[in-house]
């Protein structure tokens, strides 16, 4: 193992929690986590990103595992390595605004049960949305990562992104994230956002995480670590590129030997990779990530789970010939919303509108999901909404102009009282909460289980000491 320098690449290992999302639709269980969790600790990453995203949900609603069980689980095995999550700003790990009494106590239980790094990130880079988030995170004495979703458009500008950058440092950040969802960020321009937040006095480590979408992640992070940027995102090889991060054991070969050299040992790294490539294997009924790179998202800037939902979209109305119109439609959607960044949930909200302006005419229908935006309850966007199509999604509507979760009464009481029988621990309230859906299910089926074992050991204790 290489002696560290004062440059040397940081990594990140996804594999835990965005690489499996990204390739396997986020179906690894923990049982498969836990026999290599010491393994991947044992290698000297800078942190483990395991948790938060699509895997609070998906844990309950089709692993049958307890997400807060599996944070504790692993952090018990991470004894070097800090865990890592990504936290969707106030909508925490869900899909719309939660009141902050939800967002405040997932936080501290996060913190309690062993997480160490939050990510906060807003689909609409509007920081209003991450003021209690990092705040929270602050004062509970954990690390706050602020996050800077990247797009392309004529507003998403170097300068720009050094203006984002400089708002989150204001708010008291500990790093800050540059996050390219979609895979389509080109190396020099990495090279020249990160180039302009050093050059503008920004002075906290800078990490970078990038989709291998395109087939430029590992390019991109050659240029932004030679430009300032810390701290890269990785997977282990069997986990990595296609729709997932980089490989870590080739970001650490490329780097090997210069003054960014990572300075990790890849020996260890193949019995990792032996190990995931006998896990992947598992969950081949949702291995379905394009095998190759897309370069059609360098034209379309279209991330392949919007244009599987097109696809879908389309097809369910004997319409998949107008994929075409939906392709040119989209980025005219997405500039009269004012260019948002195309990440959950906004990309489902322009993608389903351009669907329906081609089919139906333009805003002659409209999901609720876009009427709530236009009426400012997912934010601010980058640029100014056109107001025009504003009139025709919702008249003369006034959208409001404070910050959205400000809008909401507490939710807790409610979610408390709605699973007060199957409730073990008062995180199942939180998760309530974020799903009232999902939670309150696989609360009863938990439950049910642990009543069917008590009743067999019952039945096996009685054998031993009959009445």
């Amino acid at each position: 193992m290489a002696t560290k320098g004062p440059k040397a690449a940081l990594i990140t290992d996804t594999t835990f929690r965005d690489a499996h999302q990204s390739l396997l639709a986020t179906r690894m269980k923990t049982e498969h986590m836990i026999p290599i969790a010491e393994k991947h600790d044992e290698i000297g990453f800078y942190s483990m990103e395991m948790w938060g995203g699509a895997t609070f949900d998906t844990c309950m609603r089709f692993c049958g595992d307890d997400p807060w069980e599996r944070l504790r689980v692993i952090r018990r095995h991470l004894k070097k390595t800090k865990t890592q999550m990504l936290l969707r700003g106030q909508n925490i790990v869900g899909y719309r605004n939660y009141a902050d009494d939800v967002l405040i106590e997932f936080i501290k239980k996060a913190v309690f049960n062993g997480m160490d790094i939050f990510r906060c990130f807003d689909a609409l880079n509007d920081y209003r949305n991450l003021e209690v988030a990092i705040k929270t995170v602050i004062d509970e004495g954990a690390h706050a990562q602020g996050t800077i979703c990247y797009a392309i458009s004529p507003v998403h500008t170097v300068e720009y992104y050094v203006k984002l950058a400089k708002e989150l440092e204001s708010m008291g950040v500990h790093s800050i994230a540059i996050k390219d969802m979609a895979g389509i960020i080109a190396p020099y321009i990495t090279y020249n956002i990160v180039k302009g937040m050093r050059d503008a006095g920004i002075t906290v480590p800078i990490q970078i995480h990038c989709h291998y979408t395109s087939g430029m992640g590992a390019m991109a992070y050659m240029k932004g670590i030679e430009a300032g940027a810390n701290i890269i995102d990785c997977a282990i090889s069997p986990m990595s590129v296609q729709t997932s991060q980089p490989s870590i054991e080739v970001m650490c070969a490329a780097f090997e030997g210069t003054e960014y050299d990572p300075g990790l040992d890849l020996k260890p790294m193949i019995e990792l990779a032996d190990y995931w490539k006998n896990i992947r294997p598992l969950y081949a009924a949702f291995d379905l990530a394009q095998k190759y790179p897309d370069a059609g998202i360098l034209v379309s800037q279209v991330p392949g789970g919007m244009m599987s939902n097109f696809l879908s979209q389309l097809q369910q109305a004997n319409a998949l010939h107008r994929l075409p119109e939906v392709l040119e439609e989209m980025p005219r959607v997405q500039e009269d919303f004012g260019w948002p960044p195309l990440v959950t949930p906004s990309s489902q909200i322009v993608g389903s509108q351009a669907v329906l302006n081609v089919l139906m005419g333009r805003y002659k229908m409209c999901t609720n999901e876009v009427k709530q935006y236009m009426r400012g309850y997912y934010g601010r966007p980058p640029a100014p909404i056109n107001e025009e199509a504003r009139k025709m999604i919702i008249g003369d509507e006034q959208p409001i102009t404070c910050r959205p979760a400000d809008m909401l009464e507490p939710e807790l009481p409610k979610a408390k009282e709605m699973i007060a029988p199957v409730m073990e621990k008062e995180e199942d309230i939180i998760s309530c909460a974020i799903y009232p859906q999902v939670a309150p299910k696989f609360l009863e089926e938990r439950m049910s289980k642990k009543l069917n074992v008590d009743v067999e050991l019952a039945k096996k204790s009685s054998e031993f000491y009959p009445v």
